[in-house]
């Protein structure tokens, strides 16, 4: 067999390619507190049979995505959440081989995993799934992290310019049968191979969730599926928001792109009881001194975030509630009317956080799901 026989078209073997009106996927369901930082009872407490059981979950419903987070260190205060946590690529392995229709993804830094070795465990991953891989890259931004590592916190032009070059030494490793060389200004490489190939052709999907001007271009320029976040705004303005991405694509780079972004269930029998949980698990239970340590390191300099006084609490509220991502709070009816209004928007795609994950969704596959299915989200189009 050659090392190319096995390969398949990417758009028949990944589900993030499918054609369904809205794609769904799970955030954050490898580390530690999952997407909320609280002392919540029923928050996701990581262990392998957790994640594991949150996977099953998600294959069952045929969901696109299943997304993990690339954290070495937890954000303090008194419940550290995503302190303790599972590795991104050797999460996604043993996710794959727990799963058989779900997308599954690896978050891989760019300074911190070096591109032969990304590139290998890449290609390893997406043959235990059989052409499901998703690589999700990100630049790095948590600076003692990256820290840890004895690595350089590179300025934020200096990460896009790594980030490309690293990129571009992966792509060629997934897609050239013949050994090169590579003498960059980030990375310096002798005969580099790699064999065999991904599954997928020509290449498994990649996804970056660059918001800067200069993230945006790298996202729409290089990947596939570019993740971005929504926090407020009604239908005309996500619209906006996600047709800015796709402009971006098609005018600078003739490409088309997909979009998604995160969204935090609080689901209740009425919108008072939801709204109850919700301040209850927040605004009593939430874990502010951790939050309070990640939006100062997120609004560090080089990060080129510039976040005014009276957006600091507003800023910990949202990586409280959900890692940021889109608060919808009310009844099953009121959350499948939020995400048909993002699907009406043009979003591809909906990664889903539930403060309990596993209660969560069981009551979304239970409740929530058929009534998606009745309303022609989950069609194929």
């Amino acid at each position: 067999m050659t090392i190319r026989a096995h390969q398949r078209d990417r758009l028949e073997t990944n589900p993030a390619f499918s054609t369904r009106r809205l794609k769904l996927g799970t955030f954050q369901t490898n580390l530690d507190s999952g997407c909320v930082m609280s002392d919540l009872d029923g928050r996701l407490d990581i262990t392998w049979p957790n994640t594991v059981a949150l996977a099953k979950l998600a294959d069952a419903m045929e969901f696109e995505a299943l997304v993990p987070v690339a954290r070495w260190q937890g954000w303090g205060g008194k419940t550290n959440p995503q302190g303790p946590g599972f590795e991104a690529y050797t999460w996604a392995a043993g996710i794959s081989g727990a799963t058989q229709k779900a997308g599954v993804v690896s978050t891989s830094h760019i300074t911190i995993n070096h591109p032969i070795i990304a590139a290998k465990q890449s290609a390893v991953v997406d043959h235990i799934s059989n052409g499901r891989f998703i690589l999700n890259i990100v630049t790095g931004w948590v600076q003692p992290e990256i820290e840890m590592f004895g690595q350089p916190m590179l300025g934020h032009e200096d990460r896009y310019a790594c980030a490309a070059e690293w990129l571009a030494i992966v792509k060629r490793l997934w897609t050239e049968d013949e050994s090169f060389d590579h003498e960059g200004r980030f990375f310096k490489i002798k005969k580099g191979y790699l064999a065999p190939k991904p599954i997928q052709h020509p290449y498994p999907a990649i996804m970056n969730a660059g918001a800067s001007d200069l993230g945006r271009h790298y996202a729409v320029k290089h990947c596939d599926l570019v993740f971005t976040v929504i926090r407020t705004g009604g239908l005309d303005e996500c619209r906006a928001h996600v047709e800015a991405y796709h402009r971006l694509a098609r005018e600078h780079y003739n490409r088309d792109i997909k979009v998604w972004t995160l969204v935090n269930i609080v689901m209740g029998e009425t919108e008072k009881e939801a709204r109850d949980f919700y301040n209850d698990y927040v605004h009593k239970r939430g874990d502010w001194e951790a939050a309070k340590n990640m939006v100062e390191i997120f609004s560090l300099e080089t990060n080129k975030r510039n976040v005014p006084p009276e957006r600091i609490k507003p800023l910990q509220e949202a990586f409280i509630q959900g890692w940021g991502g889109l608060p919808v709070v009310g009844t099953k009816e009121q959350v499948v009317d939020a995400l048909t209004m993002l699907s009406k928007a043009g979003l591809d795609g909906v990664l889903v956080a539930f403060p309990r994950y596993e209660q969560g969704m069981r009551e979304f596959r239970d409740v929530t799901y058929p009534l998606l299915k009745q309303a022609g989200l989950r069609d194929f189009v």
